[in-house]
């Protein structure tokens, strides 16, 4: 696969991707909220409606779904198209990995994380909040716990869809495949466009409870495909956390609506062990700043070029 760009200058690509992001985010909006109302949801009263009706947690799941093709897809593949010449879904990363082993290491990684995941979880809960962004957690709880209860095997299998699957494929190609590739380019280091797209990709999920360690996934699936070369380990490892959280709260309801505690000890371990993990990464790939933006043409070995 070969191709060359056609808007070198990252910071004219940074534009362009917050025009069509912006732009996805207001179509969305409008299409969503006009499904919402033709579906008969009381958006105008949020406080009274009855999670409890199937018909209502149907629409919502739709809503889901659409949201992360609209507002996450959508941008990226724009972004890529316009600013590459040959296949869109190869510029935004989806390509084979460094070495084989990456992938199961990406897998590996996102579940021995979940202990220190889990604690961070604890600590962002005793961060006060301003009264909005508390009124804004209670509503999506609400939403969340309807979604994520289930009646039966079917249920269980269209959340992993809507919850795992999509968010996997829609959010690393925005987040990871666009942006933190543009972010990279334009601040010469692969940690500082890691780290501030991991910011971003936490705080515009708008649930701010979870920020922390929604954050630490985010640098930890930016650290994924930076080494790889690869966005299929980023997703790889997105879809393991969903998907598992989404199975276990469908055997375990109650923990949809609390955390589980966790030992400190087990946090650390678990911390230490996602560090030796990311290093066993770092070792194992030969991706450099240099090797991937100073060239003006996109091939095999030069996989992250933007």
């Amino acid at each position: 696969m070969t191709g060359h760009l056609r808007v070198s200058s990252p910071w004219s690509q940074l534009g362009i991707f917050l025009g069509l992001f912006g732009g996805a985010f207001v179509i969305s909006s409008v299409l969503m909220a006009a499904f919402i109302l033709a579906n008969g949801v009381p958006i105008q009263n949020a406080d009274n409606i009855d999670w409890t009706k199937p018909e209502l947690i149907s629409t919502m799941k739709w809503i889901q779904g659409l949201s992360s093709i609209l507002i996450f897809l959508l941008p990226a593949f724009l972004y890529a198209r316009i600013t590459f010449t040959s296949n869109p879904f190869y510029f935004l990363g989806l390509k084979q990995a460094e070495k084989s082993p990456m992938y199961g290491l990406a897998i590996l990684c996102i579940m021995l994380a979940f202990p220190f995941v889990i604690w961070l979880g604890e600590i962002n809960q005793h961060i006060p909040l301003p009264n909005w962004m508390t009124a804004m957690e209670k509503d999506t709880a609400k939403q969340m716990e309807a979604l994520l209860k289930v009646k039966n095997t079917m249920d269980i299998v269209i959340n992993v869809i809507i919850i795992a699957v999509l968010p996997a494929i829609c959010e690393e190609l925005c987040f990871r495949g666009a942006l933190q590739r543009i972010l990279i380019h334009c601040s010469k280091s692969p940690w500082a466009g890691i780290i501030i797209t991991a910011i971003l990709f936490s705080a515009l999920h708008l649930q701010f409870q979870g920020f922390l360690p929604r954050m630490i996934l985010g640098i930890v699936l930016g650290a994924l495909y930076w080494y790889s070369g690869s966005l299929w380990t980023s997703i790889l490892a997105h879809f393991v956390n969903n998907g598992v959280q989404v199975v276990a709260v469908s055997f375990a309801p109650k923990y949809i609506s609390e955390n589980p505690s966790m030992p400190v000890f087990a946090a650390l371990i678990s911390g230490v062990v996602l560090f030796i993990i990311l290093w066993i990464y770092a070792r194992l790939s030969t991706i450099t700043y240099s090797k991937v933006y100073e060239t003006s043409g996109l091939n095999m070995t030069n996989q992250f070029l933007a």
